[in-house]
């Protein structure tokens, strides 16, 4: 269905459905208006292995509201996670012989506010620096909701789990959430329900890693177009209503305190492992685990129910002695040495650092 596009693409909205049709259909409602705003504007799906009746549907929905024109769905099984899902569009779209100049990446549990594409295109043409950029995002309420944040690092993990305040106020910088309401940046990363990465990151340091499946691959990536000189910026003036959870419910199991799913840890064992070392990582694990004595013993002289999601202590350890093993992968990258990841993406690299040549 009108993939690849036929007409020239300037900034192509890439969307990955898993078992979300109806919110994707819902989202490309409140893109509808504002297609024409920024000629050249095309939206690609990919259905990620949801299933041929899901993909039926969103066919069906596609064709119906008359979105053809600008709508195309690329089908891909078994599901390849966020990344893999994000990739199977970028990609292709990177060996156009003119690749579209802005990408925004765009959850099916989001809507996208008010001239929220042109605010946004206004807003990079202006910040030549910025090479990804969100708009506000806000909840079903209207309320900001967080969308800027501070690097993942060891000592955050010891706050993140001793959940005290007297410890957030002395270590602020090491809080992975920042405070509302936000500047436009420069930021550590900013949340990729709704981001804008121009077409010059992308060939400077490649497309999303697919080794995490779902969770940190935002911050992995910011981090990566940052060391190659890009500013990572947020746009107050735009704005997306973000359903967070309305695509996974690993945002519920978090508030619940529910067990998280183990692609969860797996990403969070990459990441660490990228940025300092497996020794960083267990540097991490243990800075937790310190955190937690001290949730531990205040939820039980408080009588409270715990401040952890179940099975946390132990889970944290998942991937512990190969972090970068990735099992939704056909073929889990190699530990030992640096890794060349690319097929044929029309010269997008996908180089990695193994975990011992981290610099951070």
């Amino acid at each position: 269905m009108n993939w690849p596009p036929r007409q020239p693409v300037r900034l192509l909205v890439v969307m990955t459905v898993y078992r979300s049709a109806d919110l994707a259909v819902e989202c490309l409602r409140s893109l509808e208006s504002q297609i024409e705003d920024v000629p050249g504007t095309f939206v690609a799906i990919c259905e990620n292995g949801s299933g041929a009746d899901e993909a039926r549907r969103l066919r069906e929905a596609v064709e119906a509201n008359g979105w053809s024109s600008w709508v195309g769905i690329r089908e891909v099984d078994p599901n390849r996670g966020f990344t893999g899902g994000n990739n199977a569009i970028l990609e292709p779209a990177m060996q156009w012989p003119e690749p579209p100049e802005l990408f925004l990446l765009l959850n099916t549990d989001t809507l996208v506010g008010p001239g929220m594409l042109a605010r946004m295109v206004g807003f990079l043409e202006g910040r030549p620096e910025v090479g990804i950029a969100t708009p506000q995002l806000l909840d079903r309420d209207g309320d900001c909701q967080v969308c800027a944040f501070n690097d993942p690092s060891v000592l955050g993990e010891f706050l993140r789990a001793a959940s005290t305040g007297v410890f957030d106020h002395l270590f602020p910088r090491f809080l992975t959430r920042k405070s509302l309401p936000h500047d436009e940046g420069p930021h550590d990363w900013v949340c990729f329900a709704s981001a804008f990465i121009r077409r010059d990151v992308i060939q400077t340091v490649g497309v999303l890693d697919d080794g995490y499946f779902l969770y940190l691959d935002d911050p992995d990536y910011c981090w990566r177009a940052r060391r190659a000189g890009w500013d990572i910026a947020m746009c107050d003036a735009a704005t997306t209503v973000h359903l967070e959870g309305g695509s996974n419910d690993v945002p519920a199991s978090v508030k619940a305190r529910r067990r998280l799913p183990r692609f969860y840890y797996q990403s969070r064992a990459r990441y660490f492992a990228k940025r300092h070392g497996i020794v960083g990582l267990w540097l991490a694990n243990l800075c937790w685990h310190a955190g937690r004595c001290i949730s531990f013993a205040r939820d039980i002289l408080q009588w409270r129910p715990w401040s952890v999601p179940k099975s946390a202590w132990r889970d944290i350890w998942t991937n512990a002695f190969r972090p970068w093993h990735a099992p939704h992968l056909p073929h889990p990258p190699l530990e030992d040495e640096d890794r060349d990841v690319s097929t044929d993406t029309g010269g997008v690299s996908r180089r990695e650092p193994a975990a011992s040549g981290s610099s951070h």
